[in-house]
C-alpha cells in the first residue's frame, strides 16, 4: 500500500515527511496535479461490475493504482496545467474539465487524508474558523469583519488604546512586479488611518493583544506540539513572519483547557492536522488568532523531527 503525496516539486516540508517514510521503507508516490494532462495521465472506471473507481495514475517514472493508496498527504499541489498553445476559450474549458476530472477522482479516494482539501477549505475561512474556535471553548480577540468605514472606525475607537490589528483574511495579493502571490503582514491601525477605501472589499480588524510571546501549536492526530515564539525585532513583534531571523523558540506545554478546545476544533472540521497561532498575554491568557489547516511547521528546530515522525506515523498506519 502506498502513501500518495500531492505537492509541488519544491516543497521542503513535504520532503521531510517523504524522507522519513523512505527511511521506514514505506512506499511513497509523489506527484503534482500541475503535471496533468501534459506528463501525467489517468484512467479510471466504474460501473455495474465495479462498485468503486478502479484505475491508475501514470507519471513519467512510475504508475500507482488507485486501490493501492492507503493515505494522502495533501500539501501544496498545483492545479492542472493546460497546453499554452490552446486558444483561450478552449483552454478555460479544458482547465475546468481537468479540474473536475482529475481533482474529482483524487478527492474521491476513500482513505485517510491529511487533510482532505474540502475540509482544509472550510477551516481556512477566518469567519468560520473563529466561530468554531469560540464554540470549542477557545478565546479569540474581539474581531470585526466589515466593508463599512464607519463601523471600522467605531470598532477601533472603542478598543483599549484605540489600536487594532489589521489582518488579511488569509489571502495573498499579486506582487507589483511579477504577479506572484505576496503575503500581507499584520499591521497596527488607528481610527484616523481608516478611510473610505475600506468600502471596496472585506477587511478584518482585531483587538490588539499586548502579548508576552506567541505560540505556534501544531496538532497531528491527537498529538499536540507547541513552542513559544519570542520576537527579537519591532517587525516580528507585530507579525513574526516579517522577520524570522530575529525569532527564538522554546517548546512549551499546552494548558489542558486549550488542548480540549483544539481537539474539539479538529473534530468539528474533521482535520487530522492543523497549525494554530496563539497570542499569550502577560497574565498567561491564550488568544487564538489563526487557524491554518495546511500550515508550515519545519521552521521550529526542536519540533521539526517530532512532528515529522508523527505525520509519518499517521500516514503509515492508516487503514485503507
Amino acid at each position: 500500500m502506498t502513501v500518495l503525496v500531492l505537492t509541488r516539486p519544491t516543497d521542503a516540508t513535504a520532503d521531510l515527511v517523504i524522507a522519513e517514510l523512505n527511511e521506514r521503507s514505506v512506499p511513497v508516490h509523489r506527484l503534482d496535479p500541475r503535471d496533468f494532462p501534459e506528463t501525467l495521465t489517468m484512467a479510471a472506471r466504474i460501473g455495474p461490475d465495479r462498485t468503486s473507481w478502479e484505475g491508475a495514475l501514470r507519471g513519467q517514472h512510475r504508475d500507482v493504482s488507485l486501490t493501492d493508496v492507503r493515505s494522502v498527504y495533501y500539501r501544496r499541489p498545483g492545479t492542472p496545467r493546460i497546453h499554452p498553445d490552446m486558444p483561450e476559450q478552449d483552454a478555460r474549458w479544458a482547465q475546468a474539465e481537468a479540474q473536475a476530472g482529475f481533482s474529482g477522482l483524487m478527492y474521491w479516494l476513500p482513505c485517510l487524508w491529511v487533510n482532505h482539501p474540502h475540509r482544509n477549505a472550510w477551516a481556512t475561512y477566518p469567519p468560520v474558523a473563529l466561530a468554531a474556535a469560540v464554540r470549542s471553548g477557545l478565546t479569540v480577540p474581539q474581531t470585526l469583519i466589515t466593508n463599512d468605514p464607519n463601523e471600522a472606525r467605531e470598532f477601533v475607537t472603542a478598543l483599549p488604546g484605540q489600536v487594532a490589528a489589521y489582518k488579511a483574511l488569509g489571502t495573498t495579493r499579486p506582487s507589483d512586479q511579477d504577479d506572484r502571490p505576496q503575503a500581507l503582514w499584520t499591521t497596527q491601525v488607528r481610527p484616523d488611518e481608516i478611510n473610505d477605501s475600506v468600502a471596496l472589499t472585506a477587511h478584518q480588524f482585531q483587538e490588539w493583544v499586548d502579548k508576552a510571546y506567541e505560540v505556534r501549536l501544531t496538532a497531528v492526530g491527537d498529538q499536540l506540539f507547541a513552542a513559544e515564539i519570542h520576537a527579537g525585532s519591532d517587525a516580528s513583534r507585530i507579525d513574526f513572519r516579517a522577520d524570522y531571523d530575529s525569532l527564538s523558540y522554546k517548546p512549551c506545554q499546552v494548558p489542558e483547557p486549550i488542548a480540549r478546545g483544539i481537539h474539539m476544533l479538529m473534530f468539528m472540521f474533521g482535520l487530522q492536522y492543523v497549525a494554530l497561532d496563539f497570542l499569550v498575554n502577560p497574565h498567561g491568557r491564550w488568544y487564538l488568532i489563526d487557524v491554518n489547516p495546511n500550515g508550515q511547521w519545519g521552521f521550529i528546530p526542536d519540533l521539526r523531527t517530532p512532528i515529522t515522525r508523527a505525520l509519518a506515523d499517521l500516514l503509515e498506519r492508516a487503514q485503507p
